[in-house]
């Protein structure tokens, strides 16, 4: 439906957007995420039309829409700033973008819409006369009223408390779906963007690191900056030795880095919930395995977190480097008793994933 392709945008000297390419099919739920200053605001930008790339094109059902106004493009957007009129009602702040009918059709489509987002009866009121959650059901009714082939969201819930942000999302997720409608947002948070979209694309520093699913990006992250943007992963360097085998410090480690050549520097990347916790047991062998890495680790610190407790360890064998492991919380809350000075640490091979170095490091290695 929507395909940008090589994309480039530059404020004097400095680029921010570095030959953007990505295709967006009819009905997908596309999040654009990273930190500020990555261009994913700039990119929306100029999909609606606001800003002009310096090269590059877009199109939309096959048709360069390049240069074409953002009310010709009659896209739908929600801004984080809500942008409603505090002068009007909410049924006519819905209205505004039906100018082009009669005042009854337009009436109907507003209330239409209201009611989809649940504000039915709050349609005599004004914008101030709601909540930060209301206002934002309000915008979301009204860029949706004119049935826009496409729905750019920029940090719609960002101003948001935190519970309020955790409903509103899951609401225009089923309003997405319910319509149907194609659906770009502009997003800095990693838990909105895995609980709302069908396929996530990563931006850093002008480009995009990775594009896929919320579950290709968690299991398989393709570098460092996704690995550590994504969720939390224990980052270790690491050298390949053989088929599915690196070396952290003096310890050979099992792991899925199969892609990997033998005598390459790379970083093997871990999650805190895939690290097993056990009871130490000194008559125990910790040779690795074809399946778990068991390795002694020194608890430094404990951090209970309500669902799981987050354990900082040392391990000698993997060069005193520092692991963050998750365990789950009991039904009581209470630690277990052998969880103290020392642990036994399994690392599941087939969770160790191997992720690209940046440059700088290949060149240090």
């Amino acid at each position: 439906m929507l395909s940008v392709q090589h994309i480039t945008k530059r404020y004097g000297t400095q680029p921010v957007l570095r030959g953007i390419a990505l295709d967006v099919a009819h009905g997908e739920f596309i999040s654009l995420l990273g930190p500020s200053g990555c261009g994913k605001t700039t990119l929306l930008r100029i999909l609606c039309g606001i800003e002009t790339p310096d090269t590059g094109s877009i199109h939309l059902h096959g048709q360069d829409i390049t240069v074409l106004a953002a009310a010709q493009r009659r896209f739908g957007v929600v801004f984080q700033s809500y942008a409603l009129f505090p002068n009007l009602s909410v049924a006519a702040n819905v209205a505004y973008g039906l100018q082009g009918l009669k005042w009854a059709p337009q009436q109907t489509r507003a209330l239409e819409m209201l009611d989809l987002v649940g504000l039915a009866d709050q349609a005599h009121k004004f914008p101030a006369q709601l909540s930060g959650g209301q206002q934002q059901r309000v915008a979301l009714a009204r860029a949706l009223a004119p049935q826009p082939p496409l729905l750019l969201l920029d940090e719609p819930l960002s101003a948001l408390d935190a519970q309020v942000r955790v409903g509103l999302r899951a609401e225009i997720r089923r309003l997405q779906q319910q319509l149907g409608i194609t659906t770009l947002m502009v997003t800095h948070d990693q838990d909105e963007a895995l609980a709302m979209s069908d396929r996530v694309v990563v931006m850093h520093k002008g480009q995009i690191e990775q594009t896929g699913t919320p579950q290709q990006l968690y299991a398989r992250p393709a570098s460092e900056f996704v690995a550590g943007f994504v969720g939390k992963m224990n980052l270790m360097p690491a050298l390949v030795v053989a088929r599915n085998r690196a070396r952290v410090g003096e310890q050979e480690l099992h792991c899925d880095i199969e892609e990997f050549k033998t005598g390459s520097p790379l970083l093997l990347g871990l999650r805190p919930e895939a690290i097993v916790l056990r009871a130490f047991d000194a008559a125990e062998p910790l040779t690795p395995g074809p399946a778990l890495n068991r390795l002694r680790a020194e608890v430094l610190e404990t951090v209970f977190l309500g669902p799981c407790t987050l354990v900082r360890l040392r391990c000698a064998a993997l060069g005193g480097l520092v692991i963050e492991a998750e365990l789950p919380t009991s039904a009581d809350a209470r630690l277990p008793d052998w969880l103290r000075t020392q642990v036994l640490m399994e690392l599941p091979a087939s969770s160790i994933r191997g992720l690209k170095q940046p440059l700088s490091m290949l060149r240090a290695a």
